[in-house]
């Protein structure tokens, strides 16, 4: 029974690309940024070899090199055009995204929102880029007066939609998501319309967990081709959405990191041969993205501190890979996503210990290794390293 345990640690990035200047994400470096934190405790991440890759020893000289580690690692350049989430995610199963997709400094067009309008049956309000919390904030009032619905974005490719779940019920706002997808084609395709539901009284107001992405539709990707295969794919947090249910067998929801970790151990113990893509969304959504250092150090020390858990749930053929989409430096005076390299960090009873594969191209070498692990011959993007990580 051979199985894959792919964990995306949501933005942790390890460093900025060369190219981070287009993207004025000079000087990021996600990891480092949380380190200065107190709260910053990563010692099983570090028997693994964490701090072993190119560009993350570098920024930790106090912190000996080990010369013995437990996984293989490496360090991924992204060579898609981007840093948000569905290209990343994209990127590690296998798919190269040629050009980025379209964002929205100003606000949406007129005639994007004048049609948005028309088949809601709702005005709207704001309509600029918005820090998701400030947002319900500054409108939030005003949209339960009058019944219009907050729209804004970010420095992503995003569309989102804030409501207040006692007067756009769940259901009403999903639909308006699904209209805005109908309607963001073409050279208006962002990435993903979101369902941002809100409860609570001005001026407390509070995000629910009620979240939804609706993403564009992906071209064939390792899920596809493994569904195809007759494999099993599980979905854990928003795989599902960043997919569109594209190759996704079985899917979960999670509400934070510490429910995304038990519903990926529930998950290694069930007996299936295939996937299980995880997406622990609260480094980037909770801390990054409001540039909580501390906040960011508590994550990460949490979910290494639950490691030796997932590590024991491991079987025999089981292949563990952690890695990242993009990085969202909580030090630097933005609050968005920032263009880093990210790690790879492989463990499992088959795996090379001590193994450095230096740095690699592309994300996508993630999909290309893990369908030469189930005998797929890839029809994606990437490298597989699958030979220079397994033993014989």
């Amino acid at each position: 029974m051979k199985r894959v345990f792919l964990v995306v640690l949501d933005s942790v990035g390890i460093g900025e690309l060369p190219d981070a200047k287009e993207y004025n994400d000079e000087g990021s470096h996600t990891l480092y940024a949380a380190s200065k934190s107190q709260y910053f405790n990563m010692s099983n991440m570090e028997k693994l070899g964490l701090f072993n890759i190119d560009g993350v020893k570098e920024k930790f000289p106090k912190m000996e090199e080990m010369e013995m580690y437990e996984g293989s690692i490496a360090r991924l350049a992204e060579k898609s055009k981007g840093k948000d989430t569905t290209t990343g995610h994209w990127e590690i199963a296998g798919i190269i995204s040629s050009k980025p997709f379209p964002t929205y400094p100003n606000g949406f067009p007129k005639e994007i929102i004048s049609e948005f309008e028309k088949r809601t049956g709702r005005k709207t309000l704001c309509n600029l880029p918005y820090s998701g919390t400030e947002v319900i904030l500054k409108y939030g009032k005003e949209h339960i007066e009058t019944g219009a619905l907050i729209v804004y974005t970010s420095a992503d490719s995003v569309f989102q939609i804030a409501a207040h779940e006692d007067l756009v019920p769940i259901k009403e706002l999903y639909r308006y998501c699904e209209i805005a997808r109908e309607i963001l084609r073409d050279e208006h395709g962002v990435g993903r319309v979101i369902a941002r539901p809100f409860i609570g009284d001005y001026p407390n107001f509070s995000r629910t967990s009620n979240r939804h992405d609706y993403s564009l539709a992906p071209s064939q990707t390792m899920l596809d081709q493994m569904v195809d295969s007759g494999l099993t794919v599980l979905g854990v947090g928003k795989i599902y959405d960043i997919f569109a249910g594209k190759g996704v067998t079985d899917t979960v929801r999670t509400k934070n990191n510490e429910e995304g970790i038990e519903k990926l151990i529930e998950r290694m113990h069930r007996d299936f041969t295939g996937l299980c893509f995880v997406n622990l969304v609260d480094f980037d959504m909770v801390y990054g993205h409001r540039n909580d250092i501390d906040g960011y150090a508590k994550a990460l020390s949490y979910f290494d501190s639950q490691l030796p858990r997932i590590i024991d749930a491991l079987g025999d053929d089981d292949i563990l890979i952690i890695t990242a989409d993009h990085g969202c430096d909580p030090s630097t005076p933005s609050t968005d996503h920032s263009r880093e390299y990210v790690p790879m960090v492989a463990y499992g009873k088959q795996i090379k210990k001590s193994n450095n594969l230096g740095t690699r191209e592309s994300f996508a070498d993630i999909a290309a290794t893990i369908l030469e692990y189930f005998d797929i011959k890839s029809q994606v993007a990437g490298t597989s390293f699958l030979k220079d990580i397994i033993h014989e």
